[in-house]
């Protein structure tokens, strides 16, 4: 016979959370540099799980809940990261010209947008359009310095165009 606490072949959200939250707190504790974060980021993880159109029967909750939580941790992270070079960024703009907070935090949350949309891309489709839009290279020195040929380098930029200009 299976522990109840690591097997719930049919249970609520309620069941879920009351058998395993104090559980799943503790995992993203471990994990974060900022241990006060994990209540937080567990509060994510049921609200990911709230959002599906049904439950899923489960069978092993706390592999169904380490699933989700290696995503969130990852974002998490990465959003550090992202956070982190734009207030190093900042840093280096003199106090008169820095944007509002306001503007700031549009500004960060755009980045982190940005961010998840080239990351969503083939890698080679991400890399011709950064070094078409960052970089400011020509067709034909992308294609040369990635192996690929003109119109290749033409059909993967409409593709991050299209994948950043309409997404929704």
């Amino acid at each position: 016979m299976q522990n109840p606490e690591n097997s719930l072949a049919s249970c609520s959200i309620e069941s879920l959370y009351c058998h395993h939250h104090k559980w799943l707190v503790g995992w993203l504790r471990r994990r974060l540099s900022n241990a006060l974060q994990a209540p937080d980021l567990a509060h994510d993880i049921f609200l990911r799980i709230l959002s599906k159109d049904s439950l899923p029967v489960i069978h092993e909750p706390r592999a169904l809940l380490t699933t989700i939580a290696q995503g969130i941790v990852a974002n998490f992270h990465r959003h550090q990261r992202i956070e982190q070079a734009y207030l190093d960024a900042l840093a280096q703009i003199p106090e008169s010209l820095a944007p509002s907070p306001e503007a700031q935090a549009i500004m960060l949350e755009t980045l982190v947008e940005i961010d998840a949309l080239l990351d969503g891309m083939p890698p080679l489709v991400r890399k011709v359009f950064l070094l078409s839009q960052i970089d400011g290279l020509r067709q034909s020195e992308i294609a040369q310095r990635c192996g690929i040929s003109v119109p290749t380098v033409k059909r993967y930029v409409a593709k991050a165009l299209e994948q950043c200009c309409f997404i929704g």
